[in-house]
């Protein structure tokens, strides 16, 4: 599985439609970010994309600041996780549904969120489309934050959204 060079990549981010990413709603005790974006590759060629997270995961937000560290199953009780030097390990979320023709769902604190009182779901949502597949990103955060939750949302939405843009890249290239 290689990515065949800067001129392809271009040509995929022109074929792609674009990413349009909001904080939906934000209070006391939670948010929720959704992204969407339409990606011109089958459903089936993006689900299996989404299991190359070391290929699309921006690798400054890692803890080990590499994203080929990371990796996730694509099967209910499947790991989000990443590899720390030292022989250490990070789950960062728990696969909880996957279905290729549907999405994945995931449940979990991401990065800082890790350190406070909060769970979250992070959902992909796969529609066929003509040209492509629709997809939905949604991360629903509920809990406690002791510098206040609404604070969050736009931070994890614009990581969030960064991560769906590089997706959009990478998911023509599966082999």
């Amino acid at each position: 599985m290689l990515i065949r060079g800067l001129v392809p990549l271009i040509l995929v981010l022109a074929a792609s439609g674009p990413v349009a990413a909001e904080v939906k709603s934000a209070a006391p005790n939670g948010f929720e970010v959704v992204s969407k974006a339409t990606i011109s590759a089958s459903v089936d060629r993006v689900y299996s994309a989404l299991g190359e997270v070391g290929r699309w995961w921006s690798p400054s937000h890692t803890f080990s600041r590499d994203a080929a560290n990371l990796s996730m199953e694509l099967r209910a009780g499947g790991c989000f996780c990443e590899r720390l030097k030292d022989g250490g390990s990070a789950q960062h979320l728990q696969v909880v549904f996957a279905a290729p023709t549907e999405g994945l769902r995931l449940r979990g604190a991401l990065g800082p969120l890790q350190m406070e009182g909060v769970d979250g779901t992070l959902s992909w949502t796969l529609k066929p489309a003509e040209g492509g597949t629709n997809v939905t990103q949604s991360y629903v955060v509920g809990g406690y934050i002791r510098s206040g939750m609404e604070q969050w949302a736009p931070r994890v939405d614009r990581v969030l959204d960064e991560q769906l843009q590089r997706r959009k890249c990478i998911s023509l290239y599966l082999i």
